[in-house]
């Protein structure tokens, strides 16, 4: 099977990444959003996407350090070669369809990314909807940060052609793609996903089983919370946690900066998980009560303008 067309179902931070890196990549791209408000919200990351692929690739003209592993497979890149790759941008942006149509969005699909909220009944029920109007070939992959496809394989009506498949925030830089796989996922769809990993620019990094927040998340996940618990319990603001981390480790950001990258309604599902949430006295209440704030005011995160931090659109 050679996958040439894609369906993202999801415009968040990442599902815009993710169907923009594809379309820049050369492959038709749908992306499935819930309604016409959802489609508004999303045009806006799509076009920040586009002005930050050409302004990046731009300074890789004269800048090496500006060199992104998911726009150019090598830093020797001409500068007539980096104005065919800007081409490639704005074609991608031109080439992208959005719609709140089923079938639509499922028809022709050879992969679907789903990049919906970590709400497991909204997965489940998109799940069984999509399985309608997809064709019996086609491959469904989960970029759930913390949750497994085991958890959801029965539901998508193809466990064997089920997995996930996890991306960093800001692909076109970090060009990470976690494949995970549950005990029925065929090794060959397992395969050919890795193969579509790599034909969208990234680097595969194959997991040998179920791990709750794959490898990336089971070591950022931890450090997000003693960041976000230092906040709850009054210890230091988010500017002082993340200078400390900056300046004692080198690191070029803190927790509260990554938080506002990954998007404070991301952050927000995964606390509420935790049964401990609902009792405000508790870290995690405290937390999830910080974090439904920001959401509630507007302040969602980097692509709103506004986080922990606030920034230039």
């Amino acid at each position: 099977m050679t996958i040439k067309n894609v369906t993202v179902a999801g415009g968040g931070v990442l599902g815009s990444q993710i169907a923009f890196q594809a379309a820049y990549k050369g492959f038709n791209v749908k992306v499935w959003l819930r309604s016409e408000g959802s489609i508004g919200r999303a045009k806006p990351k799509f076009e920040r996407w586009r002005d930050t692929y050409l302004k990046t690739l731009e300074a890789m003209k004269t800048n090496p350090q500006a060199y992104c592993r998911g726009l150019a497979d090598s830093p020797d890149v001409d500068a007539a070669t980096i104005d065919q790759l800007k081409e490639n941008v704005q074609r991608a942006f031109d080439s992208l369809v959005l719609t709140t149509d089923y079938e639509e969005a499922a028809k022709d699909a050879d992969i679907v990314v789903e990049a919906i909220a970590e709400d497991p009944q909204q997965k489940i029920a998109f799940y069984q909807e999509f399985d309608k109007h997809l064709p019996e070939d086609a491959i469904v992959v989960t970029n759930s940060s913390t949750l497994l496809p085991s958890q959801f394989a029965q539901y998508t009506g193809r466990p064997e052609r089920y997995l996930a498949l996890h991306f960093a925030n800001e692909i076109w830089r970090n060009n990470t793609a976690e494949v995970m796989g549950h005990p029925g996922t065929d090794p060959a769809v397992y395969d050919q996903v890795v193969e579509f990993a790599k034909q969208i620019g990234m680097i595969p990094l194959c997991l040998k089983k179920e791990q709750p927040g794959y490898i990336l998340n089971s070591l950022l996940v931890p450090f997000l919370n003693a960041g976000q618990a230092l906040l709850a319990n009054g210890v230091a603001d988010p500017e002082t946690i993340d200078k400390t981390w900056m300046l004692g480790t080198g690191a070029p950001l803190g927790p509260f900066h990554i938080l506002d990258i990954v998007g404070l309604q991301t952050a927000y599902n995964i606390v509420i998980m935790n049964p401990q949430s609902k009792d405000p006295e508790t870290t995690a209440g405290k937390i999830a009560a910080i974090l439904k704030e920001k959401i509630d005011a507007g302040h969602t995160g980097i692509a709103a303008g506004e986080g922990f931090f606030k920034y230039t659109k």
